[in-house]
């Protein structure tokens, strides 16, 4: 598809453009010089330089005819020419004095009478005879040490006619040429934009797969143009200082996450331990140091889900990874009184993966589920061969709220616990290390849930 903002296709219409424009200055200076009085002095310098050299002197070094070969087509045909139209065209050969030496079949009666000498200087004259304008040419001839004018001249009207039989035939060349030039240098220039622009197109797709997860990814400069270099090289230190922050940002929440983790343990056991119980009061407490430990360990999950270098890859069976985050789940499933189940199209798919990430997004989804699900109700893990879903009969979640699901901080309405909302944001995460894709999408009723992945096992 043409775009009309692309470089590439701006610098083509720019070469085809100064193309057309080239060949229509050639076609209008050819259509002004084949009108012109130009073209018939250039023809009649030409054959006259031609025939010049074809004069023949006798061994005095006196000129007697001209050398007039069968097989030269040329002059040949000026022969016959000059002998059936002798009203048109003529020549002779004059010496230094201006004394007429030979002369074509036309006779001395086609030369004006007297001013010889006028025009024996070489280039070009013009004369009338019996109403019709003659072009001449004179040439010099040196033979033996003398000096000889050979002339010749030719009507404006048999000018006329040659050219406008020419004419048409001056034109279709230029025509037939300028479609074959526009032709091969459209498709030189095409491939040559082609590979000239092939590697900003490349370093364009290294630079649309940079994201969060390979933000230690630089383009590479050596391919691309060197009036791009510096553009790229300074799209590399960009990157290198988004990096920078982002892994500043990323260590200070794990640390943040790390340091909360004691003191709050801490606080934990204080109230746990303190004498008289409390009542009302001290189960608030608990309640809010468990909410807040919750928080922090998914603050931690979090940033630990966002480091690649923190994935171990290898062969895992999803099926057994299901049935462990079933089995770790099962009392807060009976608490709520639901019931889960697994079930799966092959007997043994494989997934490249790393076990414990793929446990903990499971473990999450399985979780949200729950927290959705009605009592009674049955929560589906459905497993195939390049993906899994997570099913619950609930209330489910209107369609303007489905792209909040993966918000940070986002909290469904009709969930029974006080979750941190950031559960379903890292099951993204570990998706996206992954290679995969989770979506969301109304089950009716309910939610569907569903990991697709691009990389499996036998």
């Amino acid at each position: 598809m043409i775009r009309l903002n692309s470089l590439g296709t701006k610098l083509m219409l720019a070469y085809l453009a100064g193309m057309v424009l080239s060949i229509a200055l050639l076609v209008a200076v050819a259509a002004v010089v084949l009108q012109g009085t130009f073209l018939a002095r250039l023809d009649l310098a030409d054959a006259a330089e031609e025939m010049a050299g074809r004069v023949l002197f006798d061994g005095a070094g006196r000129p007697v005819d001209l050398q007039v070969d069968d097989e030269d087509h040329d002059v040949g045909n000026l022969a016959w020419v000059f002998d059936s139209l002798g009203r048109e065209t003529a020549y002779r050969v004059l010496d230094s004095a201006g004394k007429v030496a030979l002369l074509s079949p036309a006779g001395a009666q086609f030369w004006p009478q007297g001013g010889d000498l006028d025009r024996l200087a070489p280039g070009a004259f013009d004369f009338e005879r019996e109403g019709v304008v003659m072009h001449g040419m004179t040439q010099r001839l040196e033979r033996g040490g003398a000096t000889w004018y050979f002339q010749m001249a030719a009507s404006n009207r048999f000018m006329t006619l040659l050219h406008r039989v020419a004419i048409p035939l001056v034109a279709g060349g230029i025509l037939a040429f300028s479609l074959v030039l526009l032709a091969v240098f459209g498709l030189g220039a095409f491939i040559t934009l082609r590979y000239t622009l092939r590697p900003l197109r490349e370093v364009s797709e290294s630079a649309a797969a940079i994201s969060p997860r390979s933000l230690h990814a630089r383009l590479d400069t050596g391919a691309v143009p060197a009036e791009v270099g510096p553009l790229v090289e300074s799209f590399n230190r960009v990157l290198e200082r988004v990096e920078q922050g982002y892994r500043v940002q990323q260590e200070f929440l794990a640390n943040a996450a790390h340091e909360l983790k004691t003191p709050l343990a801490l606080i934990r056991a204080q109230i746990e331990l303190e004498p008289g119980g409390g009542g009302g009061s001290r189960d608030a407490l608990l309640r809010d140091v468990a909410y807040m430990s919750r928080q922090v360990q998914q603050l931690l999950l979090l940033a630990e889900a966002s480091e690649t270098h923190n994935y171990q890859f290898g062969m895992v069976r999803v099926e057994e990874v299901a049935h462990e985050a079933v089995a770790y789940l099962q009392r807060r499933a009976e608490a709520a009184g639901v019931h889960m189940a697994v079930s799966s199209t092959g007997a043994d798919l494989r997934w490249t993966a790393d076990h414990g990430a793929l446990f903990t997004l499971l473990k999450n989804l399985l979780e949200n589920a729950i927290e959705h699900a009605p009592a009674g109700s049955t929560v589906d893990v459905g497993i195939e061969a390049h993906a899994l879903t997570v099913r619950d009969h609930g209330p489910g979640v209107q369609a303007e709220q489905l792209p909040l699901l993966f918000a940070r901080f986002w909290r469904g309405a009709h969930r029974r616990d006080l979750g941190a909302g950031l559960g379903l944001a890292i099951c993204q995460e570990i998706a996206l290390a992954h290679g995969g894709c989770l979506t969301a999408e109304p089950a009716g009723p309910g939610l569907r849930l569903r990991l697709a992945v691009g990389q499996t096992g036998p």
